[in-house]
């Protein structure tokens, strides 16, 4: 972490109100928010005990609200509930033929799940994991395309007590050797393959070729996905549909303690093993239940879509148990945006009447960059919400999400938090706060944060300094898996008496809260700390420009300068010397000289990880003219890399 503050140069006026007709019927209210507001600030204890006693089904009360032994938690202590029980069992009396899922896959294969069949599936898988003697807090890895029984697996892991560990279905076979070998986990559930851009993903024999660096796992079962060719272990493999005939479809959800874990998901640091985050059973479903209410302000007639695979926390939250637990009907898609076409995801939409759409700002800018050809073909009329989440969306891809998807009607919530928070910390509540392109906003009620210098000062308005949460929240991680101290050193050490969370930010004199990304991407360029987002969406800011990226390299006298990696948009046609200075020229007149990249490179695709974020990391060394050395296994097009290294030998 660097010692001195933040220049933060990017401005924003525009603001945007609620409608009328969204406040009028709107989940949260503003005098609901400001009660709310008040009795977290005046009664922080009893502030959670309300929401959880209006919000989660309880099998027995908690005692005590909080433990708080800084940096570890324990919330609702003594309660007794299950994850799975509220995502199902409590909705079949009123909602048992309502779709729960509706599953489009890559191939435009559709199934629809009402509650009562996402029950009875769930109910069977969790019979035979017990069948197979899965016993509470036993590690089970899920190594899944985004199907389904992908959601069977994870609820009926949270039914029984065993602890479920996501990997992504894009990560490879030494990616989840790791995870397997940290978690130690008892069984992996995967399926034969998955698809991707019209090719199949072999993850089957990912995991036998993982599994020889392994020895916890003693069964593997697959689904039937692809029905490509694959090795069966007689001893080991079963076949998913197999080991569910004639199980019974019913299994009482077990009694669970509101800190039993829930899951372990494996972030990966930018150097050193992945981290095991470690979440736990009431704090979290009741944080995801909330948010989901209040944020994506759903309704029992919604379709809600939020793109996010279940491999990574955004999935968790936000298309699994936060909207299941509502209630709500969640649309999940196994493909990419642009597969076929550009035009995929609003065609999902028109064809599934989709009113509540969650996405990254990557995917967004993507379509900037296509035109919007792809949208005028199809009716996004149905559309009455718009999120973004995964990392700061700047103001110009902000204002052509409201204006092309939203069609100037739809509140947009840029969301805010970490797979180590559980839920969203920081968003817009839609029919209550002003939104300003680019910002995040507020924290929501009950979350206390602040920005600060390295002492752990508040900084002033317009300062930019390093974002901390200074009060504990249920959702919050609990540990790394196995490794305490690293949990105390990595999060707890920085700041004293708070979450650091590594990302760097500033208030405005309005206490909007703009988030100015990691504090490894803050680049000072003489003797000024400048965030790199913010020269991002300046250059973006420009009508040619789709797509940015900016870092840092050596430079004799200025210490560090800046090397912009730039998309421009199809139908950009110029002469790349000349623009070259024309768009240095309009960040030093957006932003300020020192803000002004000594290089412009012209790519026509950036490296990015399969979620979407862009890999930095690997654009340092480009610019750096160093070999790369890191892990590349999560990125989504490994010849990306390989183009920008070529256009550099040239």
């Amino acid at each position: 972490m660097t010692n001195e503050n933040i220049t933060s140069v990017l401005t924003e006026k525009r603001t945007f109100a609620p409608n009328t007709d969204f406040i009028n019927q709107a989940n949260l209210i503003k005098k609901e928010y400001e009660r709310l507001l008040w009795k977290s600030g005046t009664d922080f204890e009893g502030f959670w005990a309300e929401l959880a006693e209006k919000n989660i089904f309880w099998f027995k009360k908690w005692e005590k609200i909080l433990e708080w032994n800084e940096p570890f938690s324990k919330w609702f202590i003594d309660g007794k509930t299950n994850v799975s029980y509220n995502c199902l069992d409590r909705h079949l009396k009123d909602k048992s033929n309502k779709p729960a899922l509706i599953w489009i896959g890559e191939n435009k294969e559709k199934r629809n799940l009402t509650y009562r069949e996402l029950f009875v599936e769930v109910c069977k898988f969790s019979n035979a994991l017990l069948k197979l003697g899965v016993k509470e807090l036993d590690r089970i890895v899920i190594y899944m395309p985004l199907i389904p029984e992908a959601v069977v697996a994870m609820l009926a892991c949270a039914r029984i007590g065993a602890v479920h560990n996501v990997v992504f279905g894009g990560f490879s076979k030494e990616a989840l050797a790791d995870r397997i070998n940290d978690s130690k986990a008892k069984i992996v559930i995967t399926a034969d393959g998955g698809y991707r851009r019209g090719q199949i993903v072999p993850l089957k024999t990912n995991v036998d070729e993982a599994l020889k660096k392994c020895s916890s796992v003693e069964k593997v079962i697959i689904a039937q996905r692809t029905k490509n060719k694959i090795e069966i272990k007689s001893d080991r493999d079963l076949w998913y549909h197999e080991l569910i005939s004639n199980l019974p479809a019913d299994n009482p959800a077990k009694e669970l303690d509101s800190e039993h874990p829930l899951f372990i998901l494996y972030t990966s640091g930018t150097t050193g093993k992945p981290k095991g985050i470690l979440h736990t059973t009431g704090g979290y479903l009741l944080w995801t239940t909330i948010t989901s209410k209040w944020i994506f302000d759903l309704k029992d007639s919604d379709v809600y879509w939020c793109t996010a695979d279940i491999g990574w926390i955004t999935g968790h939250s936000y298309a699994v148990y936060g909207p299941l637990s509502c209630g709500a009907t969640v649309l999940i898609y196994e493909g990419a945006p642009n597969y076929p076409d550009w035009g995929r995801f609003w065609e999902i939409i028109e064809e599934n009447k989709v009113n509540i759409f969650y996405t990254a700002p990557t995917a967004i800018r993507a379509f900037m960059k296509t035109g919007d050809e792809w949208i005028k073909k199809y009716d996004l009329s149905s559309l009455r919400l718009l999120g973004s989440v995964g990392e700061p969306i700047n103001p110009e891809a902000w204002m052509w999400y409201h204006k092309n998807i939203g069609k100037e009607k739809c509140p947009i919530v840029d969301t805010w938090w970490q797979t180590e928070t559980g839920g969203i910390l920081i968003s817009p509540l839609p029919g209550v706060i002003v939104t300003k392109p680019g910002s995040a906003t507020f924290p929501l009620p009950g979350i206390f944060m602040s920005v600060v210098d390295k002492n752990g000062k508040e900084v002033k308005p317009d300062e930019g300094g390093f974002l901390v949460i200074t009060k504990p929240w249920p959702a919050m991680l609990r540990t790394i898996y196995g490794d305490d101290e690293r949990y105390k050193q990595t999060y707890w050490k920085r700041i004293k008496n708070a979450y650091f969370t590594g990302d760097g930010a500033r208030k405005d004199k309005e206490g909007y809260f703009w988030l100015l990304g990691r504090v490894d991407d803050v680049i000072k360029v003489s003797g000024h700390l400048l965030s790199t987002m913010e020269v991002e969406s300046s250059l973006v800011s420009h009508p040619f420009v789709a797509e940015a990226a900016v870092v840092g390299y050596p430079h004799d006298i200025k210490g560090e300068a800046l090397c912009a990696f730039v998309v421009l948009k199809q139908s950009a046609n110029t002469d790349h010397h000349l623009f070259s200075e024309e768009l240095k020229n309009h960040v030093s007149k957006e932003i300020g000289p020192v803000a002004k990249p000594d290089q412009i490179k012209f790519t026509e695709s950036l490296p990015k990880t399969r979620s979407g974020k862009i890999m930095r990391r690997l654009l340092r060394d480009v610019a750096s003219g160093k070999q790369t050395l890191g892990d590349t296994t999560t990125l989504e097009d490994v010849s990306v890399l390989e183009k920008l290294r070529a256009e550099e030998e040239e």
